[in-house]
Order: structure tokens, then C-alpha cells, then sequence
């Protein structure tokens, strides 16, 4: 703490940091609704009047001079100075934030991940930001409040808005940008007092004022948004579709990184008979979507059908804003690596239980075996029944109900046949199993489980999660068996296929099984470095969910593309684990591209659990399970593929899982399972 401390003393916030600090709002966990193009204005703006402030510009009404070219030492700023100073011919300052509006991506990122460095802001999982406590501030500014770096920043605002205090410069350009931004009513309770003081702190400084009003001039133009749309977006054509060997496969991903070598990263494919689909590839779009997405983009409306065939409205993969960031902040516990491990006996218990059935010289299709191996584990986990009777059922329903209303490659009528509409009865069935063991007086005594966490927040706030939406809630509990359990089974092939890495899983499980069943903390990456690399590789090359689909709330230019409102967009997000210039030999099966110096994956290529608010909530017990599952497996038995040389096929739809052809078949079994 004190070094951070001597380094804000050393160097304050910039007037970008302290814009997005005003601008961030903590219930959404992203910024107050300002227009993408409103903010990259206003965000310029910050940039221009800071490098204005520390003599490398000098700005008026009609110009904008370069002064000193030297580096601040600051990237956000560093990358406009340098662009100002490439340019030959002297330009205003309306010019400047109107060319460089479209790097203000780049330095809002810069300037968040700066933020995060100095422990000012914490950055969640799915890509939201709040503020943390700072004490270091309270003793900057001679104060015991233990308190944020917003509130700070508000206070100082605040006083200059409602008192006579005269504003610091600094203070007056934070007042002209967040003005043009047309968010001080969201933050501040403003009269007409009030209002008539932030327009005349507004006309007192020169700077302020000069940048304010060419950020308002280029918010009030909408055709300089337009000024790079040049190009239309490029058509795929049928024949190449079809003549694809990897859709003839089933690999999704390795299909859309193709077309994105042929035709960039936003492309159009025209299915016969159907509206044309915008589909967007590359490292750079999933750089786009982690950050950018949740301004421009929305999940409700493509999954409005899906949820309406169990009751509900607004679960947590259609909620988008605030909502989506309250609920998944109040789930996270549940689907947290840390409660698994909690229940790890009983994980332990589950497992034996359903690997006592084989026997040496038994062969079992692999989707079914696994599937039903990890819902054995997930249903007394997450909602304390047992559900084997029926989740082969429930899981047909939903797989048949996805391709109708989310793939929409079967027509409406498929939901309706006789078997369907027995399925579909049976969530019900589910949900009164649940409810009937979750009781006050059965509850007592028991480890908290998913359903209650659940029925916790329904009675608590049943705005949020009112109870025609606990059918979905509690069957999607036990339908995440089919994605676990497919990557499971991706797994298991891949390690039965490579008996060199079998091998070396199989010596991590049984040091880790020595002397018993070990604790949370023994799994760590010491102790599983090769089993959790197998598992990230895997998850590279079989991602379950390859793409997501948002549709466009306000229109957006990406690669030089406008992308309209209304649109719908199919993001491959797994495209990248096929590129080369990503993970080089991509359709090699090579664990060491996770280890240092490579480290393949930390970059926004690898996305096997999603991208930005819509990541998947429980990727870490996730991994955590599988392997579990997989070390288990490797400590007991030896695995093979049936027959021996069959070559894996992919079944793409409504998730990735291998074709039905493939079978696991039980070679030998190592040692007897514990009681």
C-alpha cells in the first residue's frame, strides 16, 4: 500500500481517469448511459485538455498547437500526443476529436487497467468495474474517511457546483466534459441553482470551455461519425460454405477462422430462404466484445423465445445492465470454486458412485456416459435430489428447444409433438422435487446448495428473480450437466488418445491420491500444472459454446464497418483458438503453449467460456470439476476409444459435443474404489 501510495503522490490522476471515475456507476458496473460516441468525444477531450495542462499542447477556440512532443510517461495520453505530433499541418481542436474519436477504445482501456493497477477500481469476472476502499486516499488528503477515489473526486465536484468555492482548472474542464455528457442529473440532485452554476463554472476556463465546445460541436454532428464508412461488409458465398472440410466436420471454429483469413472480421453469410447473418471473427472483435459490447449491444431480445417456454422473463442470460450485474454479483458465491471445495466429499462420493458401474471390457457411448457421470454429481450439488430419471429427458427438451428459437434450424412445430410436450412437463416435475426438500426444517444443518441461494434471493427480492422465473433457474442448474459433461468427454478422448499424457495426468492423481482424499488447497498449480494445461487445451480445441448472439441496441463502427441498430450478430468467439498468428499449429494438441514465455492463452484470443458480461458465471468450478472428474478417472481406470482408430466428429448444434459415434471402452482398472 505504500509504495501505490507514493506512486498517486507521485502522479495524480489524469483528467481521463477522473472523467470515468465521475462517469462510473456502481450499480451497473460500467458507466453511466453515455452514448459510445458521446463518451469517446468526451474522453478525447480529457485527453487533449490534460497534454494542455502539462505544457505539450496549447488549445484556443480556433487552434490546437503542438508544444513539446517529449512523452508523459502516461500510454493513454502518450498515443494521442504522438498522433498530434505526426501530423504535419496544424489543426483545431474540433479536428483532433473528431479524428481521434476512434482511439478512444484504446485509451479507456489503458485508463481503466491503470486504475486497476492502482487498486482505485476492482475488476470483476464478465468485465465490470466498482471502486474499492482507499485509505491511502483519506491520508493524501489529510482526512480519516475511509472512502473511493469517486467519492473524492464527487466531493471536490460537489463543492465547486453547490458552494461559491472557486474551481481549480482542473476541476472546471471535469465539470465542461461531464456537462456535454449529460449525466450530472444521474449523479447529483440539481435545482435550477445549481444548473445556472455548472453553466458559468463552464464559460471560466479557457481550456474547458474550448475543448467542451468542440466535443458538443462533433456530439451534435452525426455525419462526422461517419466520416471512415467506406466499405460495405463482405459476402460469403455458398459454394465456399459448402465446400468447407471443417463444417463438413463439425468445427465450428476452425470454419470461422477460415473466413476470417478470406474475407477480414466482419463477413455476411446468406443461408438459403433466411435473412442474412452478420457474423464477427478474430482476436480483435473478442478484444471489442470484452470491453465495448455491453454499450452497443444486448442479449434479451434473442433469447426472449427460449425463456418464455419455461415461464420466465429476465433470467440471468437475457438480463443486460444493471439488473444482469446485480444478479450475477449476488449468484457468484453459488457457482464459485470456493463452493465447490467446500463440498468436495461429497463430489469424491459421486464420483466413485457412478464409476463403480464399469467394468473391464465395457463399452459406453461417450455424450450419454458423461453427460449422466456429471449430472450424477451436479443434481445433489445444486439442488439436493436426484434427477438421473429424468435429465436425459429434460436435456432432449432443451437441446430441441434451442435449435427452434436460438439456432432456428428446426421449424416451431417440433415443440409441439407428443414427446415434446411430455418433456416439458417434467421441469415441473423437477421443481416440485426441489421445493419439497427445501424446507426450513430439511435445510437445517445442510451446506448451502445452488436452490437455495436461489429461493434466497426470489424471497428477498422478487422483483429480481420473481417466481415464474425459478422453473428456468433451477432446470438450467442441472441442463449445465450437458456442457460439463461434454467437455468431459472432450476429455476423456483426448486422453485416451495420447497415452503419454495419460500418463503423466495419471502420476499427478495418484501423488495427489496417495494418502487419501486430498482438500481444496491441494489442488493447486503445483500439484495438477499438466492436468490443468490438458484442460485448457482442451477447452481450446473443443470449446462447448463456439459463438453468442447479441443483438444491436445503438449503432456502432467496427473495422470500418457501420453496423446498424437491429442488427443481429453472431459472435465466433472461438474463431482465434484456429488462427495461426494466435495459437500457432492450432490443430495440434500441445499443452506447453500454456507455459511461459508463451502463454498463448492470456490474450483475448482464448475465450472458450465467453466474452464480457455474458462470460460464463461458473467457469471456475467449471475447470474446477473437470478436473476432479478427469484425475479421478486417470487414478482408477485406463480409458480407450472404441474402436481404437476412430477419428473424432463434431456435432456443432445446439452446442459443440463429439458425434454419437464415439465410444469410450473400459481397459483396465488400476484399484478398487474406496467405500
Amino acid at each position: 500500500m505504500a509504495d501505490t501510495t507514493k506512486s498517486l503522490a507521485i502522479h495524480p490522476l489524469s483528467l481521463p481517469e477522473e472523467l470515468l471515475l465521475m462517469l462510473l456507476n456502481e450499480e451497473t458496473g460500467y458507466f453511466h448511459q453515455v452514448p459510445g460516441w458521446n463518451l469517446n468525444c468526451a474522453v478525447i477531450g480529457a485527453v487533449l485538455a490534460e497534454l494542455s495542462l502539462l505544457s505539450r499542447v496549447d488549445t484556443d477556440p480556433e487552434s490546437l498547437l503542438l508544444v513539446d512532443a517529449t512523452e508523459t510517461g502516461d500510454p493513454a495520453l502518450d498515443l494521442i500526443l504522438k498522433r498530434i505530433a505526426d501530423e504535419p499541418n496544424q489543426r483545431n481542436t474540433q479536428y483532433w476529436i473528431e479524428r481521434l474519436s476512434v482511439r478512444a477504445e484504446a485509451v479507456i482501456d489503458s485508463t481503466l487497467d491503470r486504475l486497476v493497477d492502482l487498486k482505485i477500481l476492482n475488476h470483476h469476472e464478465g468485465n465490470f468495474w466498482t471502486l474499492a476502499p482507499l485509505n491511502r486516499y483519506a491520508e493524501l488528503h489529510d482526512t480519516s474517511r475511509d472512502d473511493t477515489a469517486r467519492q473524492f473526486v464527487k466531493a471536490r465536484i460537489s463543492e465547486v457546483i453547490f458552494t461559491d468555492a472557486i474551481p481549480d482548472p482542473r476541476d472546471a474542464i471535469i465539470i465542461c466534459l461531464v456537462n456535454t455528457c449529460d449525466v450530472f442529473r444521474f449523479i447529483f440532485e440539481l435545482d435550477d441553482a445549481a444548473e445556472e452554476r455548472i453553466r458559468f463554472i463552464c464559460k471560466m476556463d479557457l481550456i474547458g470551455r474550448s475543448i467542451a465546445d468542440a466535443v458538443e460541436q462533433n456530439i451534435a454532428s452525426p455525419l462526422l461519425r461517419r466520416f471512415v464508412l467506406s466499405k460495405h461488409i463482405p459476402r460469403v458465398g455458398l459454394r465456399e460454405i459448402l465446400l468447407n472440410p471443417h463444417l463438413r466436420t463439425g468445427n465450428l471454429p476452425a470454419f470461422f477462422a477460415d473466413l476470417e483469413k478470406s474475407h477480414g472480421a466482419v463477413f455476411v453469410i446468406r443461408p438459403p430462404f433466411k435473412k442474412p447473418m452478420i457474423f464477427l471473427a478474430g482476436p480483435q472483435i473478442n478484444h471489442w466484445a470484452q470491453r465495448h459490447g455491453r454499450m452497443y449491444l444486448r442479449a434479451k431480445d434473442y433469447f426472449a423465445e427460449f425463456e418464455k417456454l419455461y415461464g420466465a422473463s429476465g433470467v440471468l442470460p437475457s438480463l443486460d445492465g444493471s439488473d444482469h450485474f446485480r444478479l450475477r454479483r449476488a449468484m457468484a458465491p453459488a457457482f464459485s470454486r470456493g463452493r465447490l471445495e467446500s463440498q468436495l466429499d461429497q463430489l469424491y462420493d459421486q464420483v466413485r458412485r457412478f464409476m463403480a458401474r464399469w467394468t473391464v471390457g465395457d463399452s459406453f457411448p461417450a455424450t450419454p456416459l458423461c453427460r449422466q457421470m456429471v449430472n450424477g454429481q451436479l443434481s445433489p450439488l445444486f439442488l439436493s435430489v436426484d434427477s438421473q430419471d429424468i435429465v436425459d429427458d429434460l436435456t432432449t427438451y432443451k437441446e430441441r428447444a434451442l435449435n427452434t428459437h436460438i439456432a432456428k434450424i428446426l421449424p416451431k412445430f417440433m415443440l409441439n409433438t407428443p414427446g415434446m410436450k411430455r418433456r416439458s412437463k417434467l421441469v415441473d416435475t423437477l421443481l416440485e422435487r426441489v421445493l419439497s426438500v427445501h424446507t426450513p426444517a430439511q435445510r437445517s444443518g445442510c451446506p448451502r446448495d445452488l436452490a437455495d441461494d436461489w429461493l434466497s434471493l426470489h424471497a428477498s427480492d422478487p422483483q429480481l428473480v420473481p417466481e415464474s422465473n425459478l422453473r428456468f433457474a433451477l432446470s438450467a442448474a442441472l441442463v449445465a450437466s450437458v456442457y460439463l459433461g461434454d467437455a468431459l468427454s472432450f476429455a476423456i478422448y483426448s486422453m485416451a488418445s495420447q497415452p503419454e499424457l495419460y500418463a503423466r495426468i495419471r502420476a499427478e492423481a495418484d501423488a495427489l491420491f496417495e494418502n487419501g482424499d486430498p482438500d481444496g488447497q491441494e489442488f493447486n498449480s503445483s500439484s495438477m500444472d499438466v492436468t490443468s494445461r490438458f484442460i485448457m487445451e482442451c477447452l481450446r480445441m473443443y470449446p462447448i459454446v463456439p459463438i453468442a448472439m447479441r443483438d444491436v441496441m445503438n449503432s456502432f463502427v467496427l473495422e470500418g464497418f457501420e453496423i446498424p441498430v437491429g442488427s443481429r450478430l453472431h459472435i465466433a468467439q472461438a474463431a482465434p483458438h484456429y488462427m495461426e498468428d494466435v495459437f500457432p499449429d492450432p490443430f495440434s494438441f500441445e499443452i506447453d503453449r500454456y507455459l511461459p514465455p508463451r502463454d498463448e492463452h492470456r490474450g483475448p484470443g482464448y475465450a472458450p467460456y465467453g466474452l464480457g458480461t455474458h462470460r460464463c458465471l461458473g467457469s471456475r468450478w467449471m475447470d474446477f470439476q473437470l478436473a476432479v472428474n478427469v484425475l479421478m478417472i486417470a487414478h482408477y481406470f485406463i480409458l480407450e476409444v472404441s474402436p481404437s482408430k476412430s477419428k473424432l466428429r463434431l456435432d456443432p448444434f445446439p452446442s459443440l459435443k463429439p458425434s454419437k459415434k464415439l465410444k469410450f471402452r473400459v481397459a483396465e482398472q488400476r484399484r478398487e474404489l474406496a467405500a
